[in-house]
């Protein structure tokens, strides 16, 4: 069985970050008053692996900030010292799983960008 995980986060004055999981219709949001859009973006990403960990089969997270699926598939760098510690948790809870890929999908794609209005 495969798990679809779409995530969105956003900075600024309506800032939070949550998850939807397109073959159960689970959703998670929490809003989270100031965070930059990247840590928005790397917050959803934590919770659903958090949230999905004991999931043995394969996950393919969404999400539409090129920036940090790069990031974390080791494919750009990371400047900013808040952003390395979310990636440092990220890559821990990544390497729980066996068959997880973390994929860039236009914001116009983004399931959980739909459901979480922004």
């Amino acid at each position: 069985m495969v798990r679809n995980i779409y995530v969105d986060g956003s900075g600024g004055a309506k800032s939070g970050y949550g998850f939807f999981v397109k073959e159960t219709g689970e959703s998670f949001f929490e809003e989270k008053l100031g965070i930059t859009n990247n840590q928005a973006e790397y917050l959803a990403i934590i919770s659903a692996l958090k949230k999905n960990e004991n999931f043995d089969d394969e996950i393919t997270i969404f999400s539409d900030s090129k920036n940090t699926v790069n990031q974390l598939n080791h494919e750009f760098a990371i400047n900013n010292e808040q952003l390395r510690t979310f990636a440092r948790e990220a890559w821990a809870l990544m390497a729980k799983f066996s068959h997880l890929t973390i994929k860039w999908v236009p914001r116009s794609e983004n399931l959980a960008g739909k459901m979480l209005g922004s």
